[in-house]
């Protein structure tokens, strides 16, 4: 199993920053990330409805890929209208979860024939998308909140601290843990696992930020070590509990992993549930705290 893990991350992870690298040379509108984006929204809607088909019976997918997708493609289009463009947008975002909430509605309404689950198929469909939809989304608009050349800086922290977090997590509760986090949800995981996780994620996000700050900003200063380590902090606990969210899902309806797309991973989700978590909180730190230190000089 760790061997496998081992293997395919040593795939996927040199493939994603170099997918990164060739988008960064496009220009602000991040045409491959969109690419990559739709598809991880598409694949991971339908991991999800896999998940839930069984306890909603109905699920309308077309019309869930149909609103992930428009909630994915929202989030681009303030960039597509000015490459120029540094700021977030976020209103066509919600435009178009509202639009998504009123045709699923009324999608429901027109299958209704007699009382049944038709309010549980619902529930999941919107869970859905917000879940794929909101959370990838937000996460995505990491590519422009301390500016377009610092994009891929920003995203790869997320990737760096909530995958040392994991590690971290790994090995702290696997040597110290003895008090159980979860005992019901997710046996293996302990509180020693989880401090482990978010030192972990918080002394990447130092090194990270640190180190590759002047490399892809050619000389900028990096963020204050402390405000780093706050950020990387965060990203940890965030992270896990997007583990432990995602292990909600899979648990209650009796399943190991989301798929079997990836041996010794499980499904596309297992690989993205502390992303999922972690991006929303990354975007609302990079606003908060003084991190974006080339745009102020």
């Amino acid at each position: 199993m760790l061997r496998w893990r081992v293997a395919i991350s040593v795939i996927l992870i040199p493939l994603l920053f170099g997918i990164f690298y060739l988008d960064a040379r496009l220009g602000s509108t991040a045409p491959f990330l969109l690419a990559l984006t739709l598809l991880l929204g598409v694949r991971g809607s339908w991991e999800l409805a896999d998940l839930f088909r069984e306890r909603a019976t109905g699920l309308n997918l077309p019309a869930v890929y149909v609103c992930v997708t428009g909630i994915l493609l929202a989030g681009w289009l303030p960039h597509f209208q000015n490459e120029s463009l540094d700021r977030i947008e976020l209103t066509p975002m919600a435009v178009a979860m509202t639009l998504s909430i009123l045709l699923l509605g009324a999608l429901a309404t027109a299958r209704f024939s007699k009382p049944g689950r038709q309010i549980e198929t619902l529930a999941m469909e919107l869970l859905i998308v917000c879940y794929i939809g909101i959370l990838l989304g937000m996460t995505t608009q990491l590519r422009w909140v301390a500016g377009s050349e610092a994009g891929y800086l920003v995203l790869g922290s997320v990737l760096v601290c909530t995958k040392g977090g994991d590690i971290g997590g790994y090995f702290v509760g696997k040597r110290l843990g003895r008090r159980k986090l979860a005992p019901v949800l997710s046996p293996a995981k302990t509180l020693e696992g989880l401090v482990g996780a978010v030192i972990a994620a918080a002394i990447a996000g130092w090194l990270w930020l640190q180190f590759a700050t002047p490399i892809i900003l050619r000389g900028a200063e990096p963020p204050a070590w402390p405000y780093a380590m706050i950020y990387g902090a965060f990203l940890g606990l965030a992270g896990a509990i997007g583990d432990l969210c995602e292990s909600l899902f899979k648990r209650d309806v009796g399943r190991k992993d989301s798929a079997a797309l990836f041996p010794g991973f499980g499904g596309l989700l297992d690989i993205l549930d502390s992303v999922l978590f972690a991006g929303p909180v990354a975007l609302l730190i990079w606003k908060v705290l003084p991190l974006a230190t080339w745009l102020d000089s």
